[in-house]
């Protein structure tokens, strides 16, 4: 998924700066952000809300997105500034973005005409609305964590874009050669493992070459190339170091062993971004495992502060299963088709990622997920829609109406019912963010 997506020279998102854009009715897909400025503001709202149920942060306040798109969304959001207070409080914004091509376009959106410097590994610019440096980043653990701010994340349609390992239970067979572990330097003998072989194991689907169709010439395949994948998932013939380890960490992988052919995604990466989350918000536990070269470092925080607000579409509970897809002009296709072509994403493991979150710091707590249609009724969508309408003709007020109903609608496979909502706040007992039930004040 990575080398699809962010390859240097011709993964899907870093080739829009050869006319390839992936997004609006032209392109592959519409993201929210897309269809309605409102999905923004209630972003930027929702900054405001918890902001104040922290008190009114007076200073260190840092907002940070994680892959912006064509930064839509942020200039939605940052156009949410009548609280001067907050404003005044503001200090940076972080943008996370793998592609070159984008960040241009982002710096355009949000920083128009000032210049962009690179500098130690990252980019800088000025907000043309503030003034506020913007600094653009490859991956979150290159942006400074400083126990005395307050980062406020957001993460919308990230999360699914993020590597995923497949992994598949089968029955044992001790005719299979079980007691071998398929690892990238070869075949590896495990000892001492016969009880365990003896039961079900995870084995990792693993992507491999289509062999040729049988009883064809050179000439019908180089005809039908264009249409049929190059490549599949196929069953590992022996344990991988990946399948002996991942679905060990959590008892809901633990569950579904038993089940034959049952199917999990896991996305090590992913867990490990809300890990990030939560310590920035509200430090982290101990390593459970000491250095032998540096003595144990507690990361404190003087108090937890900041949030995350995740959007992004997946199950509500259940572990994503045989998610993987391509999206290509706005359809469904095959991911191992047309390889930088095609933008592919898998479900996002909601509570892999709340697991992963808590399990980190002590000083957080986690609310959701909620569906997104739930999510923005709450936020005031419909209120604020009918604010925009005002003044509007008739056609103006059908665009923006319909917007709206196409975020919330939660018949089928809608996006307000596929797409979830889940926050990462400081730990304060159970109260609640607004938008998860909870009000300010």
């Amino acid at each position: 998924m990575r080398q699809c997506l962010t390859s240097p020279e011709d993964g899907y998102y870093t080739r829009i700066n050869q006319g390839n854009d992936p997004f609006g009715q032209k392109g592959d897909f519409i993201t929210s952000p897309e269809i309605s400025q409102i999905f923004g503001e209630l972003l930027g709202i929702w900054l405001v809300a918890e902001w104040m149920m922290q008190g009114k942060i007076s200073q260190g306040v840092e907002i940070i997105e994680l892959g912006p798109g064509r930064g839509t969304l942020m200039d939605d959001l940052l156009r949410v500034r009548n609280f001067k207070d907050l404003s005044s409080s503001i200090e940076s914004i972080h943008l996370v973005e793998a592609s070159p091509a984008l960040r241009e376009v982002q710096k355009r959106l949000l920083c128009g005409d000032a210049p962009l410097e690179h500098v130690d590994n990252r980019y800088r610019s000025r907000s043309k609305y503030s003034g506020l440096p913007v600094t653009w980043y490859e991956d979150i653990r290159m942006v400074p964590n400083e126990p005395t701010k307050a980062p406020f994340i957001f993460a919308h349609e990230f999360f699914d874009a993020l590597p995923i390992h497949a992994f598949q239970s089968v029955s044992s067979n001790p005719n299979e050669g079980s007691q071998i572990l398929d690892a990238p330097t070869g075949p590896i003998p495990l000892s001492n493992a016969s009880a365990q072989w003896r039961q079900p194991q995870w084995r990792e689907l693993v992507v491999t070459p289509v062999p040729p169709p049988a009883n064809t010439t050179t000439t019908t395949v180089n005809k039908s190339a264009k249409s049929q994948p190059d490549f599949q998932l196929s069953l590992a013939k022996a344990s991988t170091p990946h399948s002996l380890l991942l679905p060990t960490l959590s008892n809901r992988y633990k569950k579904v062993l038993p089940q034959p052919g049952s199917v999990i995604e896991i996305s090590p990466e992913s867990q490990s971004y809300a890990a990030d989350f939560a310590r920035r918000i509200g430090g982290a536990y101990p390593p459970k495992t000491p250095s032998l070269q540096s003595p144990p470092r507690l990361e404190t925080k003087p108090t937890a502060s900041g949030a995350a607000l995740i959007l992004d579409y997946g199950p509500s509970a259940t572990i994503p299963t045989s998610t993987l897809r391509g999206i290509r002009s706005h359809a469904l296709v095959s991911p191992f088709t047309f390889p930088g072509l095609v933008d592919i994403s898998a479900d996002v493991d909601f509570t892999g990622l709340a697991e992963a979150a808590v399990n980190t710091s002590p000083g957080v707590e986690v609310h959701g997920p909620v569906e997104q249609g739930t999510w923005l009724e709450a936020m005031g969508i419909r209120a604020r829609a009918q604010m925009i309408c005002k003044g509007l003709d008739e056609d103006g007020k059908k665009r923006v109406l319909g917007g709206v109903e196409r975020l919330v609608e939660r018949g089928g496979g809608a996006m307000g019912k596929v797409y979830k909502a889940m926050a990462i706040v400081p730990e304060r007992g159970g109260q609640r963010p607004v938008g998860f039930g909870g009000k300010v004040g």
